[in-house]
């Protein structure tokens, strides 16, 4: 029971102080299913072409992964991480980005490669999501799927 500032029980206090702890417990509640209902989305390896035009790669990356979110994943890029801190023209630090982008990938759920070329990149990518059975979903630029590959062992 609530009590005043002269130590008598104040009822009204009370009841509203209560009525404010459960709102408040409520909205935590609703908060955390919220985080966790984010936190548990599917996570999508995107592939795509990053060598070249690097520029105009990067923005349709980019684009890949808002689509990714879009449709309620978390997109995994490496090529959008690990050239900003490795530098892709040392073979030695090409090959740990590309290490630790198929790292990655074996975390994801689903592998989405878009375009309608492959890098040789793309085709590691690819050949380790077929070696590890993940589910291979082909889009176009455009984000229209057009093709899957499912493991056998699925």
């Amino acid at each position: 029971m609530y009590k005043n500032c002269e130590g008598y029980a104040d009822p009204t206090a009370s009841q509203a102080m209560s009525h404010m702890m459960k709102e408040y417990k409520q909205q935590q509640r609703e908060r955390y299913r919220k985080e966790e209902e984010v936190k548990s989305r599917k996570k999508v390896y995107v592939a795509s072409k990053y060598a070249g035009d690097v520029e105009k790669n990067t923005a349709d990356a980019i684009r890949y992964c808002r689509f990714a979110i879009e449709k309620g994943c978390i997109p995994l890029a490496s090529h959008l991480l690990y050239p900003c801190m490795l530098d892709d023209n040392q073979p030695e630090l090409r090959f740990l980005g590309t290490m630790f982008g198929l790292a990655l990938l074996k975390q994801c759920q689903e592998v989405w490669i878009f375009g309608a070329e492959l890098s040789p990149g793309m085709q590691k990518e690819e050949q380790e999501a077929k070696r590890l059975g993940k589910l291979i979903r082909y889009f176009d630029e455009d984000c229209e799927e057009v093709g899957r590959w499912v493991s056998r062992k699925n």
